[in-house]
C-alpha cells in the first residue's frame, strides 16, 4: 500500500511516500525550487518521491493532505463573530481555503489525468492532527502524551493529546486567534527580523541579553487555569487585518502583526537595518523566557492530565531547541521525542502516518531514528559533473580519505560535506553540512564572514560521537536531530569555543554509527587525531535552501571560501 503525504499551500510545502508503513522518501519543495520555505504546491517533491518509490501517481492508494478546509468550521464562524474579524481577514482566509480545496485538481492537472481516474483516495487530515501523528507515530513510544504547538493551521494553534498504539485521542485545543507561535513571530518582527521563519534569530539573540522585560512581555499572554493560554489581543493585529500570507512565486511573506498598543508598551520597533542594542538583546531574552514559561506550563498540565512519562512534540514552536533542552529540567516528563521535521514540512509525514495508523489501524512500524530521506547521487554522477566542468579531484582509498579530510579540518580548513541522502527537515545532520574544527576560536568568524554571510550572534552546532555526550554536556540524552540545546560542561567550554554559545550552551547532535556510519567515521577520525570527538556542523548553503544536488554543492564551494569539498568518495580542493 502506497501513501503519498502532502503539505501544500502552507509554509515549507513538502511531500513524502510510504510503502506498507515504511518511509521511502521525503523532501521539502524548497530543495528543488531553491526558494526558502516555498509555500505553493509541491509538484517537484511529489515527482521526486514517486521516482524514489519507482511508481507512478496511478499506483498510489492514498493521498494524505495535511490540512482539512472543513475542520473547525463552527469555531471559525464563532471566532469571526466574537473577535469581529474584518472583511479583509475573512476574504484572505476564504482564498486560503479555496487553494486547499483545489489540491485534487492540482494533482489531476499536473499529471495530465482525467478527473476521477485515479484509484487513490484523497484524505484530508487536520493540520494539528498531522503534527501529532508526525511526532507520536514516528516515535519509539507505545504510549505518550503529545503536544502540537505552532502559529496556526486549520484555525487551531495548539493541540494536546495522548497516544497509545496506533490511536491518538485529542484532549483539548487552543483556537485562532490565540497562538504562542503568533506571539513569538510578532515579537520577532518587532525586533527587526521580518522574514518568514526568522524566529530562530530571536532564540540565538536571547543569550546576549538579560530578561529585564519579562513583566512587560507577560502582558501579551495569559496562562489559563485549564492548562492552556490566551493572547491579550489588543497587542496583536491579526484579528483585524488577518495574517495576510502571501505566496508570490511560492515565497511566504507575512504582514506586520503588532499594534500601536505594543509600541506604547515596548517602545519603537527596530528597523531591520538598525544596529542591535542592549535593549534588543534584553527583549529577546525576555521573549524567550516567557515562551518557555508557557511551554512548561502546558506540559506540566498535560503530564498531570495523562500521568504519562513520555512526551512527543511537533509544530513550529517545537523548533525552539532552547526550550526543548529544558523540558526534563522543568516538567515531570522523562522521555522526549521530537521528529527531524517538527515544523510544517513534517505534516506531510504526519498526514501519511495518520492514514496508516489512525484510519487503517495497521501495525506500528519502526520508529524514525534518522531524517535521511532526500536526494542521493553516486560517484559516477559526481565524476561526470566534475569532468564536464573541468574540475580537478581525487578519489583516495578509505584510510587516506578520512585522514585527508581530518588534516584539512585540523589545519583550520572549512569542509563542504555532501554524503548520502539529503536530510528531511530544517537542519543539516551530517549529509549536507559545512564542517570545521570546534577548537578553532576563529572558526565562527570565518564561517559567518566568508561563507554563511549571516548575523554574528547566531551559533554553530556541535556534532558529537554519541558515546561522548555525557563527557561534554551537563544533561544526558540522545539528540539525533539537533533538536535540543544543553549546557556544555564548564571545564569543556575552552576546548570547543567555536560551538559554545555565549551562555555556555550548544545545540548538539548526537551521531550514531548505526544510523550514519560515514559521518560517525569522519568525527571518529578527527577524534583520533585531536582528542576532541566533535565537529562544528552547519548547513551547507549560503543564504539559500540547503544544497540538494552536486551542482549546487559545487557552485556554493566555488563562490565561497571553503577549503575542501567532499562529495561521496570524491575530494576537491582549492
Amino acid at each position: 500500500m502506497y501513501i503519498l503525504g502532502l503539505n501544500a499551500y502552507h509554509g515549507d510545502s513538502s511531500a513524502c511516500i510510504y510503502k506498507d508503513g515504511e518511509i521511502i522518501a521525503a523532501s521539502e519543495e524548497e530543495r528543488f525550487r531553491r526558494i526558502k520555505h516555498w509555500a505553493g504546491f509541491p509538484t517537484m517533491a511529489i515527482e521526486f518521491c514517486l521516482s524514489e518509490a519507482e511508481i507512478t501517481i496511478e499506483d498510489v492508494h492514498y493521498i494524505a493532505v495535511s490540512r482539512d478546509p472543513k475542520a473547525n468550521f463552527t469555531k471559525k464562524v464563532f471566532q469571526a463573530i466574537k473577535n469581529r474579524l474584518s472583511i479583509k481577514n475573512i476574504i484572505n482566509r476564504a482564498q486560503n481555503l479555496k487553494k486547499a480545496n483545489s489540491i485534487e485538481d492540482e494533482i489531476y492537472q499536473h499529471f495530465n489525468l482525467q478527473k476521477g481516474s485515479l484509484k487513490a483516495k484523497f484524505v484530508y487530515v487536520e493540520h494539528h492532527r498531522s503534527h501529532l501523528a508526525s511526532a507520536f507515530f514516528a516515535s519509539p513510544f507505545d504510549e505518550a502524551a503529545i503536544l502540537s504547538i505552532d502559529g496556526f493551521g486549520d484555525f487551531s494553534s495548539t493541540m494536546i493529546a495522548k497516544g497509545k498504539g496506533n490511536h491518538i485521542e485529542v484532549l483539548d485545543t487552543v483556537s485562532y486567534p490565540h497562538s504562542l507561535g503568533v506571539f513569538y513571530t510578532t515579537l520577532t518582527q518587532f525586533l527587526g527580523f521580518p522574514h518568514y521563519g526568522d524566529e530562530y534569530k530571536v532564540m540565538g539573540l536571547a543569550p546576549y541579553g538579560t530578561a529585564n522585560y519579562v513583566e512587560q512581555v507577560r502582558e501579551l499572554i495569559t496562562i489559563k487555569s485549564d492548562g492552556l493560554f490566551e493572547l491579550n489581543l489588543k497587542y496583536f493585529n491579526h484579528t483585524k487585518s488577518g495574517v495576510n500570507m502571501v505566496w508570490e512565486g511560492g515565497i511566504p511573506s507575512m504582514s506586520s502583526l503588532y499594534t500601536e498598543e505594543l509600541i506604547k508598551l515596548l517602545g519603537n520597533p527596530r528597523n531591520p537595518n538598525d544596529d542591535l542594542t542592549t535593549y534588543h538583546h534584553d527583549l529577546a531574552a525576555s521573549v524567550q523566557q516567557v515562551t518557555e514559561e508557557v511551554i512548561f506550563y502546558i506540559l506540566k498540565s498535560l503530564q498531570k492530565k495523562t500521568g504519562l512519562e513520555a512526551i512527543c512534540i511537533a509544530g513550529g514552536v517545537a523548533q525552539n531547541s532552547v526550550a526543548n533542552g529544558k523540558i526534563k529540567l522543568n516538567t515531570p516528563f522523562t522521555k522526549i521525542y521530537i521528529p527531524p521535521a517538527g515544523h510544517d514540512a513534517g505534516t506531510a509525514i504526519g498526514a501519511a502516518l495518520w492514514v496508516y495508523n489512525q484510519i487503517q489501524r495497521a501495525p506500528r512500524t519502526a520508529p524514525m531514528l534518522h531524517g535521511y530521506f532526500g536526494s542521493k547521487f553516486d560517484n559516477s554522477y559526481i565524476e561526470n559533473l566534475l569532468r564536464a566542468r573541468n574540475i580537478k579531484y581525487s578519489r583516495p582509498n578509505q584510510t587516506d580519505f578520512y585522514q585527508e579530510i581530518t588534516n584539512c579540518l585540523a589545519s583550520e580548513g572549512v569542509v563542504g560535506w555532501f554524503q548520502g541522502r539529503a536530510e528531511f527537515g530544517p537542519r543539516a545532520l551530517g549529509h549536507r553540512s559545512i564542517l570545521a574544527d570546534p577548537r578553532n576560536s576563529n572558526a565562527k568568524e570565518i564561517l559567518n564572514t566568508k561563507i554563511k554571510r549571516r548575523e554574528s550572534f547566531r551559533p554553530f552546532a556541535p556534532s558529537i560521537l554519541s558515546e561522548f555526550a555525557a563527557e561534554y554536556f551537563e544533561q544526558i540524552d540522545d539528540v539525533p536531530f539537533m533538536e535540543k540545546v544543553f549546557k556544555i560542561k564548564p571545564e569543556k567550554r575552552d576546548e570547543i569555543p567555536a560551538v559554545t554559545h555565549l551562555d555556555g550552551t550548544g545545540r548538539l547532535q548526537t551521531v550514531h554509527k548505526k544510523t550514519d556510519e560515514r559521518f560517525y567515521s569522519l568525527i571518529n577520525s578527527f577524534y583520533k587525531a585531536t582528542g576532541t570527538p566533535i565537529l562544528l556542523n552547519t548547513s551547507f548553503n549560503e543564504n539559500e535552501p540547503i544544497v540538494n544536488t552536486p551542482e549546487e554543492a559545487l557552485d556554493c564551494f566555488l563562490r565561497t571560501k571553503m577549503d575542501m569539498l567532499v562529495m561521496e568518495d570524491i575530494i576537491i580542493k582549492k
